[in-house]
């Protein structure tokens, strides 16, 4: 249950097969696929000479040199596979696809092939993003049709291709359960289940465990209050704040970043730094940060003479390594220090405090002039002031004294553009109370035994007021491992209720997850030895692209796929 190396082990195996210096012809899709999981020099390494895109015609012909293609079987990536066939610029061509190709896809490529290049044609299963080793994206945003609980065709089309493929890259033939209100992921779990019986011999593995594997669909209006809050553990804060991309953070805009930090990867294969302090709060990102930088300036005064052969050769087989700590030590410096620049300049500890007492507490008078007062507070950046009202729309939308139109109308004062506006109105439409798909009682407002109080613990315990939230991702985890997550709301599609818990399990959640939910299911993992979870979802959200997500639902954009657009 490994998605990193399942990746990995799919791309070796096509550049190792054939011996001698070749090209790695790549598409836009599968050039981000490979990069996930492998460096350039990486690749490179492996008797690889050149990395070209099949989409740029103007490349020189090496008539002496083997093609390994690695594409999407897209319209495009097919069309552009068939002129490169028809006028080859290699001598051979071993062709992998990253799933299915379709017959008249096979005939097209066949025809095309007049000059006999094609050695080989094989389908390979490494669909999907392998973002770190227990989390997989597809990197769609938008994925429901505007103002109906159904999806946008070529959203599910992506989506049931990246689970499949998930699935038959960890061969895994799972069982089937999906959150019940939901018609998403009902219909998401046929589709799975249909292609899981249609293709019977492609999931014919031998079973690892007594238990058979578990895929767990579920949808993201049914917690819609993770990805409006903001967050204080590393990666979630840096994609918070900064936003990641592909495993990379763009600093362009950051005052002070040098030329080698305008863009930084953040890999927890690449950099022992940031797999230590991945989960670890804000606070202790900033001690450690500081070691980092004392370690690093005393390895520096160790080079500083060199008086000797023997210490020219000891500062030169160092080196490498030197250079490395260099560049993390400056990348990481950069990322805390604007993180920490924003967090004083947007007034963000007071703004999450309140996020936190709307999600975890409930005192309405107190928290209503907590928003006022943040409303006015020229520190607060229009999307900040946003979310509050978000998160008390959410809350208190069916208060008797609800101050959601005041606030509305303070946002409006405060020159917050339309556009942030009507997220207000289009979040209850998405994921309020009466939302036909929600089946939780987020906030506990049922009564006081009610799914909050779960989550929460009632607050017991504590001890850090900007982290009291728990992702309701994290509660139904818990009821998994112990046997009480009720099939009347999470129904088996395929497969059947069993006396034992599953040992492996693929939650998939429509709508995109968060870094928080990531954390949970690292936390859940190590508690539980005995289970294995990999999250996937159709996106990674941050404010921004959750933003995204809820005005397509709205129907005012018709982006599906991207990043978000609130800056």
């Amino acid at each position: 249950m490994d998605v990193v190396k399942a990746v990995r082990h799919y791309i070796t195996k096509m550049v190792s097969e054939h011996e001698g210096m070749k090209v790695l012809l790549l598409d836009k899709n599968t050039t981000t696929i490979v990069s996930m999981v492998f460096s350039q020099s990486e690749v490179l390494q492996k008797e690889v000479y050149l990395i070209e895109r099949v989409d740029v015609a103007q490349r020189e012909p090496m008539n002496h040199m083997k093609c390994v293609a690695f594409l999407r079987p897209t319209q495009e990536s097919i069309e552009a596979l068939i002129a490169e066939l028809k006028e080859p610029k290699y001598a051979q061509y071993d062709l992998y696809f990253s799933n299915t190709l379709t017959s008249s896809q096979l005939e097209q490529l066949a025809h095309a092939d007049e000059h006999e290049v094609v050695r080989q044609v094989q389908e390979v299963y490494a669909d999907y993003l392998a973002v770190d080793h227990n989390l997989v994206t597809l990197n769609i945003v938008g994925c429901l049709a505007p103002g109906r609980d159904s999806w946008r065709k070529p959203c599910l089309d992506r989506t049931t291709e990246g689970v499949v493929s998930m699935l038959l890259s960890l061969k895994k033939t799972p069982t089937i359960r999906f959150a019940g209100k939901s018609d998403v992921c009902k219909r998401l779990a046929a589709d799975v289940a249909y292609i899981i019986e249609r293709e019977a011999e492609l999931f014919s593995f031998r079973q690892t465990h007594d238990t058979p594997p578990l895929l767990l669909l579920l949808d993201r209006r049914d917690d819609p209050v993770t990805p409006l809050l903001n967050q204080w553990t590393y990666q979630a804060m840096v994609h918070e704040v900064l936003g990641i991309h592909n495993n990379r953070v763009d600093l362009s805009g950051v005052p002070g970043a040098s030329r080698d930090t305008k863009e930084v990867v953040i890999s927890v294969d690449a950099d022992d730094f940031y797999k230590k302090n991945i989960y670890l709060n804000f606070g202790e990102i900033g001690e450690n940060i500081r070691t980092l930088v004392a370690e690093f300036q005393e390895r520096t005064k160790s080079h500083e003479n060199i008086e000797s052969i023997a210490d020219m050769k000891a500062f030169v087989e160092s080196y490498p390594q030197f250079r490395q700590m260099s560049g993390t030590v400056s990348k990481h410096v950069t990322l805390v220090g604007e993180l920490s620049r924003r967090v004083e300049s947007g007034d963000l500890l007071n703004v999450s405090e309140i996020e936190q007492e709307i999600s975890c507490q409930s005192n309405h008078s107190e928290v209503v002039q907590k928003i006022r007062e943040q409303l006015s507070n020229p520190k607060v950046s229009a999307q900040n002031k946003t979310r509050l009202v978000l998160l008390y729309a959410l809350r208190y939308e069916r208060h008797s004294n609800s101050a959601v139109s005041e606030f509305v109308e303070h946002l409006f004062r405060e020159g917050v553009p339309d556009r942030l506006r009507s997220l207000v109105s289009a979040i209850i439409k998405y994921a309020g109370s009466g939302a036909a798909q929600r089946q939780s009682d987020l906030f506990g407002t049922r009564g006081a035994r009610g799914i909050f109080r779960q989550m929460t613990g009632g607050l017991k315990g504590v001890d850090n007021i900007y982290t009291q939230h728990t992702p309701l991702l994290a509660q139904t985890l818990d009821l998994l491992a112990k046997g009480r997550l009720k099939d009347a709301s999470y129904p088996f599609l395929r497969g059947s209720p069993t006396p034992d818990r599953p040992q492996e399990v693929f939650v998939f959640m429509v709508g995109g997850v968060t870094y928080e939910e990531v954390k949970a299911v690292h936390d859940f993992n190590d508690a539980n030895p005995a289970m294995r979870v990999v999250l996937g979802g159709t996106n990674i959200h941050n404010f921004k692209s959750f933003c995204e997500e809820i005005e397509t639902f709205a129907g005012s954009t018709g982006a599906a796929s991207g990043r978000g657009r609130y800056a």
